[in-house]
Protein backbone atom coordinates (compact mmCIF):
# COMPACT_ATOMS: atom_id res chain seq x y z
CA UNK A 1 0.00 0.00 0.00
CA UNK A 2 1.41 3.38 -0.81
CA UNK A 3 1.38 6.42 1.49
CA UNK A 4 0.52 9.52 0.21
CA UNK A 5 0.74 12.62 2.62
CA UNK A 6 -1.87 14.56 3.99
CA UNK A 7 -0.06 17.38 5.89
CA UNK A 8 3.49 18.34 5.73
CA UNK A 9 5.41 19.74 8.99
CA UNK A 10 4.53 23.22 7.85
CA UNK A 11 1.05 22.42 7.63
CA UNK A 12 0.84 20.77 10.58
CA UNK A 13 2.80 23.35 11.94
CA UNK A 14 0.01 26.54 10.71
CA UNK A 15 -2.68 24.11 11.97
CA UNK A 16 -1.16 23.80 15.64
CA UNK A 17 -1.06 27.76 15.71
CA UNK A 18 -4.42 28.26 14.33
CA UNK A 19 -5.96 25.77 16.67
CA UNK A 20 -4.10 27.59 19.33
CA UNK A 21 -5.82 30.98 18.58
CA UNK A 22 -8.91 29.36 18.39
CA UNK A 23 -8.48 27.96 21.89
CA UNK A 24 -7.27 31.50 23.30
CA UNK A 25 -10.26 33.11 21.74
CA UNK A 26 -12.51 30.45 23.33
CA UNK A 27 -11.03 30.58 26.67
CA UNK A 28 -9.62 34.28 26.48
CA UNK A 29 -11.72 35.26 29.86
CA UNK A 30 -10.46 32.28 31.80
CA UNK A 31 -7.16 32.68 33.90
CA UNK A 32 -6.53 29.14 33.12
CA UNK A 33 -6.73 26.35 30.60
CA UNK A 34 -5.88 22.78 30.78
CA UNK A 35 -4.17 20.81 27.63
CA UNK A 36 -4.97 17.19 28.12
CA UNK A 37 -3.32 15.19 25.46
CA UNK A 38 -4.66 11.47 24.51
CA UNK A 39 -1.01 9.19 24.94
CA UNK A 40 0.60 8.78 23.10
CA UNK A 41 0.07 11.22 19.65
CA UNK A 42 -2.17 13.12 21.17
CA UNK A 43 -0.33 14.33 24.53
CA UNK A 44 2.79 15.06 21.60
CA UNK A 45 0.30 17.23 19.85
CA UNK A 46 -1.29 19.01 23.27
CA UNK A 47 2.47 20.12 24.12
CA UNK A 48 2.92 21.81 20.40
CA UNK A 49 -0.45 23.50 21.07
CA UNK A 50 0.22 24.33 24.34
CA UNK A 51 3.57 26.10 23.71
CA UNK A 52 1.95 27.66 20.53
CA UNK A 53 -0.82 29.00 22.94
CA UNK A 54 1.73 30.13 25.39
CA UNK A 55 3.28 32.17 22.45
CA UNK A 56 0.63 33.96 22.07
CA UNK A 57 -1.64 34.34 25.35
CA UNK A 58 -1.00 35.08 28.84
CA UNK A 59 -3.19 32.12 29.61
CA UNK A 60 -1.93 29.54 32.57
CA UNK A 61 -1.22 26.77 30.84
CA UNK A 62 -1.23 23.40 32.41
CA UNK A 63 -0.71 19.88 30.50
CA UNK A 64 -1.83 16.74 31.47
CA UNK A 65 -1.48 13.44 29.82
CA UNK A 66 -4.98 11.16 29.68
CA UNK A 67 -3.97 7.01 29.71
CA UNK A 68 -6.99 5.33 27.59
CA UNK A 69 -6.67 1.85 26.98
CA UNK A 70 -7.51 1.63 23.28
CA UNK A 71 -8.03 -1.65 23.14
CA UNK A 72 -10.18 -1.91 26.20
CA UNK A 73 -11.66 1.56 26.45
CA UNK A 74 -14.12 1.12 28.91
CA UNK A 75 -11.23 0.59 31.92
CA UNK A 76 -10.63 3.12 34.24
CA UNK A 77 -8.50 6.31 32.95
CA UNK A 78 -5.62 7.57 34.16
CA UNK A 79 -4.50 11.32 34.19
CA UNK A 80 -1.14 13.00 35.09
CA UNK A 81 -2.94 15.47 36.74
CA UNK A 82 -5.58 14.64 39.37
CA UNK A 83 -9.08 15.63 40.04
CA UNK A 84 -8.47 18.33 42.17
CA UNK A 85 -5.65 19.90 39.25
CA UNK A 86 -8.27 20.44 36.69
CA UNK A 87 -11.73 20.38 38.39
CA UNK A 88 -13.40 24.23 37.91
CA UNK A 89 -11.35 25.08 34.74
CA UNK A 90 -11.15 25.41 31.25
CA UNK A 91 -10.22 22.07 29.54
CA UNK A 92 -9.09 20.86 25.85
CA UNK A 93 -8.88 17.33 25.11
CA UNK A 94 -6.83 16.79 22.55
CA UNK A 95 -5.95 13.55 20.17
CA UNK A 96 -4.15 13.57 17.18
CA UNK A 97 -6.74 11.02 14.77
CA UNK A 98 -10.32 10.73 15.58
CA UNK A 99 -11.60 7.92 13.96
CA UNK A 100 -14.36 6.06 15.08
CA UNK A 101 -14.68 8.22 18.13
CA UNK A 102 -14.48 5.24 20.47
CA UNK A 103 -11.18 6.84 22.62
CA UNK A 104 -12.38 10.21 22.04
CA UNK A 105 -16.00 9.59 23.68
CA UNK A 106 -15.00 7.57 27.00
CA UNK A 107 -11.57 9.94 27.32
CA UNK A 108 -14.53 12.50 27.50
CA UNK A 109 -16.74 10.58 29.59
CA UNK A 110 -13.80 10.51 32.29
CA UNK A 111 -13.76 14.50 32.50
CA UNK A 112 -17.54 15.07 32.66
CA UNK A 113 -17.54 13.56 36.17
CA UNK A 114 -15.62 16.96 36.82
CA UNK A 115 -16.99 20.07 37.40
CA UNK A 116 -15.36 22.16 34.42
CA UNK A 117 -15.88 25.85 33.44
CA UNK A 118 -15.42 25.00 29.74
CA UNK A 119 -14.91 21.37 27.69
CA UNK A 120 -13.82 21.29 24.14
CA UNK A 121 -11.88 18.56 22.07
CA UNK A 122 -9.32 19.30 19.61
CA UNK A 123 -7.83 16.82 16.97
CA UNK A 124 -5.15 17.18 13.89
CA UNK A 125 -7.29 14.90 11.52
CA UNK A 126 -10.89 13.79 11.79
CA UNK A 127 -11.71 11.04 9.82
CA UNK A 128 -15.01 10.81 9.51
CA UNK A 129 -16.03 7.30 10.78
CA UNK A 130 -17.60 7.75 14.11
CA UNK A 131 -19.27 5.09 15.89
CA UNK A 132 -19.91 8.16 18.56
CA UNK A 133 -21.96 11.27 18.65
CA UNK A 134 -18.69 12.63 19.48
CA UNK A 135 -17.09 15.65 17.83
CA UNK A 136 -13.98 17.70 17.47
CA UNK A 137 -14.50 21.52 18.45
CA UNK A 138 -11.02 21.96 17.07
CA UNK A 139 -9.80 20.47 14.02
CA UNK A 140 -6.84 20.64 11.64
CA UNK A 141 -8.54 18.53 8.72
CA UNK A 142 -11.27 16.64 8.25
CA UNK A 143 -11.28 14.11 5.91
CA UNK A 144 -13.42 11.51 3.92
CA UNK A 145 -11.45 8.03 3.25
CA UNK A 146 -12.35 4.94 3.18
CA UNK A 147 -12.89 2.48 5.96
CA UNK A 148 -9.74 0.11 4.78
CA UNK A 149 -7.41 3.74 4.96
CA UNK A 150 -5.53 4.16 7.49
CA UNK A 151 -4.28 7.96 9.02
CA UNK A 152 -0.91 8.04 9.94
CA UNK A 153 0.70 11.00 12.05
CA UNK A 154 4.32 10.90 12.80
CA UNK A 155 5.22 13.82 15.06
CA UNK A 156 9.07 13.90 14.94
CA UNK A 157 11.63 16.04 17.17
CA UNK A 158 13.95 16.80 14.34
CA UNK A 159 10.76 18.93 12.25
CA UNK A 160 9.47 15.97 10.43
CA UNK A 161 6.07 15.79 11.64
CA UNK A 162 3.99 14.53 8.65
CA UNK A 163 0.41 13.00 8.56
CA UNK A 164 -0.16 10.36 5.90
CA UNK A 165 -2.79 7.97 4.44
CA UNK A 166 -2.33 4.53 3.36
Amino acid sequence: MSKNIILTNQEIEHKIKRIAYQIYETFVDEEEVVIAGIADNGSVFAKKIALALSNISNLKISLCEVIVDKQNPQLPIQTSLSLSEYENKGLVLVDDVLNSGTTLIYAVRHFLDAPLKKFKTAVLVDRNHKKYPVKADFKGISLSTSLLEHVKVVFDENGGNYASLS
